[in-house]
């Protein structure tokens, strides 16, 4: 059952989106432990902890999009099965690596998730301004999240080397040969 007000077209356009969405955040949770327990080198104690935070904070927004799936009337998705094969990327890159590494990958995955987030939000601004809403405020969550991250690889001139890196591993590889003093 859809919320009053809302045409069965815009339901099921917002609830589609907001499984995408889902599927890439489960995802990010699941990488970012992934990370925590594989996270090696200086900075080790305050990255892994960092982690933890970002995993707490990433699922508590899974679980708004999964029961704003559900308000819509549609069945939210978060088998790993299903989130392994509707992702929109290959499996992380990096198994145990240095805490620069790791970040420039995962500065990377970052990006991918807030920019198909701000494109989902643009999607349902017009049916939906619940969902997108939601997904707005989502966004900045996310961002803040990141900001977080990269303070810890961003270089005394506000550069952040791994940021135009085409793909997580070149993004590892920069982020763990950059200097910091550059």
């Amino acid at each position: 059952m859809r919320p009053a007000g809302l045409e069965p077209d815009d339901a099921r356009l917002a609830a589609e989106t907001m499984q995408e969405q889902l599927t890439a955040l489960l995802d990010l949770s699941l990488t970012l432990k992934h990370v925590h327990w594989n996270v090696v080198g200086p900075g080790f104690l305050g990255v892994h902890e960092m982690l933890d935070e970002h995993v707490d904070k990433v699922r508590r927004m899974a679980d708004a999009l999964a029961e704003r799936v559900a308000t819509l009337g549609y069945m939210p998705n978060g088998l790993v099965g299903y989130v392994s094969n509707h992702r929109d990327h290959p499996d992380y890159a990096l198994g145990r690596a240095t805490v620069e590494a790791h970040l420039g990958a995962l500065d990377h995955l970052y990006s991918q998730v807030i920019g198909s987030h701000r494109e989902a939000a643009v999607t349902t601004e017009d049916p939906d301004p619940v969902t997108n809403d939601i997904l707005i405020g989502q966004t900045g969550e996310l961002e803040q999240l990141q900001w977080l991250l990269r303070a810890h690889i961003e270089n005394v001139s506000g550069r952040v080397p791994s940021a135009e890196e085409p793909n997580q591993l070149e993004a590892a590889k920069v982020a763990a040969s950059s200097d910091p003093l550059a």
